[in-house]
């Protein structure tokens, strides 16, 4: 009796013991997710953690934000997490959602509420494990033509700043495409894919095929756990380039 409760409190320790690598979520509602919880969304990931509103790391199931508690619903995150903890298996994957619905590039310049309420999160996450990667969907609410003329340029200030504050100049972000069912979108798009010629380690993810969920404007479930394995892969290239020919 005394060993099966000695090997029980040494799983539990096993259990809440911090992440190896940290992951941010960035964006607007399609980062923080609007897919329907279903049950498997609700299990815990082996190695995949969460960071709470209020700072503590719990295993990350769905949904993972609280910018809009009566909204929030099944994102990329999940699914990115298992996909990179199945590959890296001696890491402990660390994911800090900060991403905040309806929210403007312009809402996440430095010194702006949810750019220092993201970095506030990121620092005090990286107190126990190492930055990894930064995901960033985000671009609905710029797809009026002069915000989208300009979104590439916006953006590259404020990731740059960003990577400066978290102390990590060359951090992988990984960008993901607008849904290709909305109206709109395929003004942003073109300057999203621009940004991995531009900035250094920066990957780009295709939205190619994904579903909205009837609302012309947010990924369904399936769509946003198949985002979160091509974020994960985007991830892995940027680790290891593809060998180019000579």
């Amino acid at each position: 009796m005394l060993l099966a409760g000695l090997l029980a409190i040494s799983v539990a320790r096993a259990e809440v013991a911090p992440p190896t690598h940290i992951f941010l979520l960035i964006g607007q509602s399609n980062m923080a997710g609007r897919g329907v919880v279903e049950a498997p969304d609700k299990v815990p990931v082996p190695r995949v953690f969460m960071l709470t509103q209020d700072l503590r790391w719990v295993p990350a199931v769905d949904p993972m934000h609280f910018d809009k508690p009566e909204l929030v619903g099944v994102g990329p995150g999940r699914s990115f997490g298992r996909t990179v903890a199945e590959a890296h298996p001696d890491w402990r994957v660390g994911l800090v959602p900060a991403a905040f619905g309806g929210s403007a590039l312009d809402e996440w310049k430095p010194g702006s509420k949810h750019y220092t309420a993201a970095l506030v999160r990121a620092r005090a996450a990286m107190r126990d494990g190492k930055l990894a990667g930064i995901l960033w969907h985000q671009g609905e609410s710029d797809k009026a033509p002069d915000k989208a003329a300009t979104y590439v340029t916006r953006f590259q200030a404020m990731i740059t700043q960003l990577r400066q504050d978290l102390g990590a100049p060359d951090i992988p972000v990984m960008v993901g495409e607008l849904g290709r069912f909305a109206d709109g979108n395929e003004r942003v798009n073109p300057a999203l894919a621009k940004l991995p010629a531009l900035i250094t380690n920066c990957g780009l993810v295709s939205s190619e095929g994904l579903a909205d969920k009837g609302d012309h404007l947010h990924f369904n479930s399936a769509a946003q756990r198949e985002f979160g394995r091509r974020f994960a892969a985007a991830f892995e290239t940027i680790l290891v380039p593809p060998v180019r020919p000579r």
